[in-house]
């Protein structure tokens, strides 16, 4: 079942005083770190945060992207923040623990999806109970904006906005980002930075570079620039292995409709997005074993249930991988393939599609 949620910031005006005390136990010559999704959220408010500590005048800041698991407590991703030595740490947009991230180092959390606690002593501010929820380049922004000027930056968090919520989310940073560059340039500019994380090739960095080195959404969306022609390849990577996913056809069981796919590509939050629509009455789950060796990641959405509940619910032996963290509705998992199997058992499936071992 669900952790109880920590109510530590219930409102805009509590995220921003947890915010500020934070940053007022950080001294200039820290070295400040963060740890930020892949997505375009993520990406969106790691750069966002970059610029504005850069114009607070902190000296030392470091933007660090996790691997293709996207877990911050996984023994890599630990590696890859524990390298960057910081004194200081951010973790925004991977959700929140009640186990730290690296021991010692103070921490704050910055996320929008369903908590699972807070270590001792760090900071979480969460989005969750928040009507309407938003996205977490979206936090970052009104969180910065306060304590300095990033009005340019405005059409970057807007990109994570259109990105996790549409461009017609409720929000006054996207309809005024909408008048001044457009919904066309900004949801062509949130496909490229997506297709960053999404195509076979995993380089979130270069996306990133492209939000830095452009000074709007248009510019970059025209761009030469040899890192946007380098997302427009893999646009079109992913688009060529969307067409061939589509032609698959769900299994069922229960209440689950399941997709089978095998793609290099990070396709399967966008097959089972299409499906949730089509098959409103069920938990509609895409499974990709083509994603990571070994492994099968998916995703889960549902119109009409809650995802999160209904995967915790189900109980499967421990080891390694995980499941069933993000959003009510959105939800998912990377798991190796003999406890995928082992979940799919317990859905009800039969062996006939249970994944094979690489």
């Amino acid at each position: 079942m669900l952790t109880a949620t920590p109510n530590t910031t219930p409102t805009l005006e509590a995220a921003q005083q947890a915010f500020q005390q934070f940053i007022q136990s950080c001294s200039k010559s820290d070295r400040l770190v963060t740890l930020h999704d892949s997505d375009a959220d993520g990406l969106t408010a790691g750069v966002v945060w970059q610029r504005a500590f850069e114009r607070m005048g902190f000296e030392s800041v470091v933007r660090v992207v996790p691997d293709r698991e996207r877990n911050a407590w996984t023994t890599a991703n630990q590696q890859k923040v524990q390298a960057a030595n910081p004194d200081r740490l951010f973790v925004m947009d991977l959700g929140s623990q009640d186990q730290a991230v690296i021991p010692g180092v103070p921490t704050c959390f910055i996320d929008h999806h369903h908590p699972a606690g807070v270590p001792a002593g760090d900071t979480l501010i969460s989005a969750y109970t928040w009507e309407p929820v938003p996205n977490t380049s979206l936090m970052i922004w009104e969180l910065c904006r306060s304590l300095v000027d990033i009005a340019d930056l405005e059409w970057i968090a807007a990109i994570g906005t259109v990105s996790d919520l549409g461009d017609r989310a409720p929000f006054e940073l996207l309809t005024s980002a909408k008048k001044k560059y457009t919904a066309k340039y900004l949801k062509e500019a949130t496909a490229l930075i997506n297709a960053s994380r999404r195509a076979g090739e995993y380089h979130p960095e270069i996306a990133a570079q492209a939000l830095l080195n452009h000074m709007n959404p248009k510019e970059l969306v025209n761009s030469t620039a040899p890192e946007v022609e380098t997302l427009r390849q893999m646009r079109s990577e992913v688009k060529q292995e969307l067409e061939q996913a589509r032609r698959a056809a769900p299994t069922f069981a229960g209440k689950v409709a399941l997709i089978r796919l095998h793609s290099p590509c990070q396709i399967h939050p966008l097959i089972a997005q299409s499906w949730r629509d089509r098959l409103p009455q069920y938990i509609v789950i895409a499974a990709n074993d083509g994603y990571l060796p070994g492994r099968v990641n998916f995703s889960a959405r549902s119109n009409s249930q809650n995802v999160l509940e209904f995967l915790q619910s189900q109980p499967i032996s421990d080891g390694e991988g995980s499941f069933g963290h993000g959003h009510d509705q959105a939800s998912g998992g990377s798991l190796p393939v003999d406890r995928w199997n082992e979940l799919l058992k317990q859905l009800g499936f039969s062996k006939q599609v249970f994944a094979k071992a690489s």
